[in-house]
C-alpha cells in the first residue's frame, strides 16, 4: 500500500459523504504495499480503507472486487466493498478505479509461530472450498506468462548470477507446466499473495485476510507455495521451518486433503512461488515507479529462498 495519488481531506469527505459513510474524522496515507494508493479512514460510520488502482484497470477489477463480496457474503474474513444506492462496489475518484472496503481488526504478525501457520492454513483451505464455486474466471496475472515476458527484460539488468537462475528456473517451470501430473492438479480462485503482511491476527486468533489484488484462476498448489514461503521460512536463512511447514499443511488438510499430483509437485510448486516474488522484486528494483509514500522490497530475500529450494545453499 502505497500512495501515488494524493488526496486531499475535502476529496476523501466528499466521496466518503456519497456513498453515505459520513464525515470523516481521519484520513491517513499508507506506506505498505507497493501497487495502489491506500488511505486508512475513520468515520462516524466505521473504519475504512480507500484504495485507488494505479496500475489495474475498470475491466480487470470485477474479478477481484466480487470474489471478495463472494467470500465475505460467506462469512469469510475478509474486506467487502462498499456500494453505492445503484449497488455498484467499483467506483472513480480523481480519475482512477477505486474502493472502499470495511477495515478489517487485528494486526499483521512480523514473526510467524506454528499457532500462526496452523491459523493460515486452514484459512487458506476455506477460502479454496469456499471460492470454487466463483464464477468469474481470470488468470493469475503473475503466472507463468508474465514470467516469460518479464524474465528478458530483468536480465538486461540482473548480476550474471542472477540472469543465469531466471533462466534456469524459467526453464524448469515451462517443463513442469506442460507435464500430465500439472495438468491434475485442482485449480479455482487463489489469494497468490497471502503474506504476512496480508493477514491479520488480533488476540492470537486471525481476523482477517485482505488485499485480494494479486488474485486469479491458477492451481491450489501454488497458493499453498507462496504461504509456504513466507510463513513457514526462516527470514534470514530463507530455509524451511519442517514444524512450522507440518503445522501449515496439518491444518490446510484437515478443510481440503491434498491430491497425489499435489504431493508429488509441491517442492516445484515451492520453486514457483520464490521465482514468481524474485521476478516481482527485481521488476520493481528495476523499473521503479514514483510514490509520495513508498516502501520497495529487497529481492535477495527470494534469490535466497530459491536457490535453498534449488539445493544450492545447504
Amino acid at each position: 500500500m502505497a500512495v501515488y495519488t494524493e488526496l486531499s481531506p475535502d476529496e476523501v469527505a466528499t466521496f466518503f459523504q456519497a456513498l453515505g459513510l459520513g464525515q470523516p474524522n481521519s484520513v491517513r496515507g499508507s506506506t505498505s504495499g507497493i501497487e495502489n494508493t491506500n488511505y486508512f479512514v475513520d468515520t462516524e460510520a466505521g473504519e475504512y480503507v480507500l484504495t485507488l488502482f494505479e496500475r489495474l484497470t475498470f475491466e480487470q477489477l470485477p474479478f477481484y472486487l466480487h470474489l471478495m463480496k463472494h467470500l465475505a457474503a460467506r462469512r469469510m474474513p475478509v474486506p467487502d466493498p462498499v456500494a453505492n444506492v445503484g449497488g455498484e462496489i467499483l467506483h472513480t475518484l480523481k480519475g482512477r478505479p477505486a474502493v472502499i472496503v470495511n477495515r478489517l481488526p487485528g494486526e499483521s504478525v512480523t514473526a510467524s509461530t506454528e499457532s500462526h501457520c496452523r491459523a493460515v492454513g486452514e484459512i487458506l483451505a476455506r477460502m479454496h472450498v469456499t471460492g470454487s464455486d466463483y464464477p468469474r474466471r481470470q488468470a493469475n496475472p503473475r503466472g507463468l506468462e508474465w514470467w516469460n515476458e518479464v524474465v528478458p527484460v530483468v536480465g538486461r539488468c540482473a548480476s550474471e548470477g542472477q540472469r543465469s537462475l531466471l533462466t534456469s528456473e524459467l526453464a524448469f517451470q515451462n517443463q513442469i507446466a506442460v507435464s500430465s501430473t500439472y495438468e491434475r492438479l485442482p485449480r479455482g480462485p487463489v489469494h497468490a499473495d497471502l503474506f504476512r503482511d496480508n493477514v491479520l491476527f488480533e488476540g492470537g486468533h486471525l481476523t482477517g485476510v485482505f488485499d485480494f489484488y494479486f488474485a486469479g484462476c491458477d492451481t491450489f498448489l501454488f497458493d499453498i507455495a507462496v504461504c509456504l514461503n513466507d510463513w513457514c521460512v526462516d527470514s534470514g536463512t530463507g530455509r524451511q521451518d519442517t514444524k512450522q511447514v507440518a503445522a501449515f499443511l496439518g491444518a490446510y488438510e484437515s478443510v481440503r486433503a491434498l491430491t497425489g499430483p499435489e504431493r508429488l509437485l509441491l517442492p516445484a510448486m515451492q520453486r514457483a512461488g520464490a521465482f514468481r516474488f524474485l521476478l516481482s522484486r527485481l521488476w520493481d528494483l528495476y523499473q521503479p515507479r514514483e510514490a509520495a509514500l513508498l516502501k520497495a522490497h529487497d529481492p535477495s530475500h527470494f534469490e535466497r529462498v530459491l536457490r535453498v529450494l534449488r539445493g544450492e545453499i545447504a
